[in-house]
């Protein structure tokens, strides 16, 4: 019988201690980015990118480069330019296990060197955590800032006279302001669950208030490391995520079209139906690179309950724990109407032939929902 229900962990400790105090954004509020300061020759009718997540690794590096080589032939031989990638956003964990300026060059400097086009991310839990016993006692993602968050693009100090220079985002948490979507993106910190600071909270309904005014002219996404739902056996869902999302959405009125995350080391494809009938995809794409996937617990196993009303209105539908993978997704406006096709390229672990083939499917239509597998 197929898992159908997200599942809590038991035995998972809710390890709130570890958060870190976040650091100083390098823009302005509200933190808004116009997608056209890094790529200025976006087109206004179809925006194409890569999306994955966990990417980084000190072991066996084989994953994250095959995931990155993948993604980098998936641009070279495009068959129109309407089909080819413009950029590649991250869910997280660029870096193991701590995010230390000296991990970025192996870790994503180096991977990601022929990626051609820019490359966007929001902070995972690696990302911000700390090594007490570093001797350079670096600020809570320092590093992730210097290459994601500067004021002005120009080379990072510690890329190894990488070609990649820094990106232009304005916080760790921030809003990429394109011509078809809305992308919110949050950062949930480093604790297992996760965790919002109330300033972050305020902010995100403001986003979300803002963004739902211009619903009829913009999809909206919503990004953020932690998974609200998941059914893996290494984290499983996050309580907190969920309240945090549900409680803004609900407060707002305003509810995404899809809703991104990584952390956990695979890929889940999960539909939640909201009282007012709106069905959310909430989209897991955690296995970009890292060695060790999370495998999906199996149905009954008390270690890992389903039978919470919280999972009631929240169906899985499709997942993948046994390979390494990516999401490209396209979004178009057709007929004055939104599209937004996903496809989720898996790559084998047990061959030489790394090419990628989709394993799964999906379509979002403003007000509509269909999956194809």
């Amino acid at each position: 019988m197929p898992r159908t229900r997200p599942v809590f962990k038991t035995a998972a400790l809710d390890d709130q201690e570890k958060f870190q105090p976040l650091p100083a954004p390098a823009g302005h509020y509200p933190y808004r980015l116009d997608i056209k300061k890094v790529l200025p020759g976006l087109p206004n009718d179809k925006m194409v990118f890569h999306m994955t997540g966990d990417t980084g690794g000190l072991a066996f590096p084989v994953y994250k480069h095959k995931v990155a080589n993948e993604m980098i032939r998936q641009y070279d031989e495009a068959t129109s330019p309407g089909d080819r990638p413009q950029f590649f956003f991250h869910l997280g964990d660029v870096v193991y296990n701590f995010g230390q300026a000296q991990e970025y060059y192996p870790q994503f400097f180096e991977p990601y060197e022929q990626y051609p086009a820019p490359i966007f991310a929001i902070p995972g839990n690696h990302d911000g955590d700390i090594d007490p016993f570093d001797p350079e006692k670096p600020h809570s993602l320092s590093a992730f800032v210097q290459v994601f968050c500067d004021n002005h693009s120009r080379p990072v100090p510690f890329s190894n006279n990488s070609s990649r220079k820094s990106n232009i985002q304005p916080n760790v948490y921030w809003t990429l302001d394109s011509p078809l979507a809305n992308i919110i993106c949050l950062y949930s910190n480093v604790p297992r669950f996760g965790t919002i600071t109330t300033e972050q909270k305020e902010w995100f309904l403001d986003e979300l208030k803002t963004a739902g005014k211009s619903r009829d002219e913009k999809a909206l996404l919503v990004c953020l490391h932690h998974s609200a739902y998941s059914a893996d056996t290494n984290h499983g869902s996050s309580l907190h995520m969920q309240h945090f999302l549900n409680s803004a959405f609900e407060t707002t009125g305003v509810y995404p079209d899809i809703v991104f995350s990584g952390h956990v080391h695979n890929y889940q494809r999960f539909i939640k139906q909201y009282p007012n009938g709106k069905n959310v995809p909430f989209v897991i794409a955690g296995a970009g690179g890292y060695a060790d996937l999370h495998k999906i617990a199996q149905p009954g196993d008390p270690n890992f309950p389903d039978s919470s009303c919280l999972f009631d209105d929240v169906h899985l539908e499709r997942y993948c724990d046994h390979t390494h993978g990516f999401l490209k997704i396209a979004i178009e406006k057709i007929r004055n109407k939104f599209v937004i096709d996903g496809a989720y390229y898996t790559i084998s672990n047990m061959s030489d032939d790394y090419t990628a083939t989709v394993f799964d499917s999906f379509t979002v239509k403003i007000g509509d929902y269909k999956s194809h597998y």
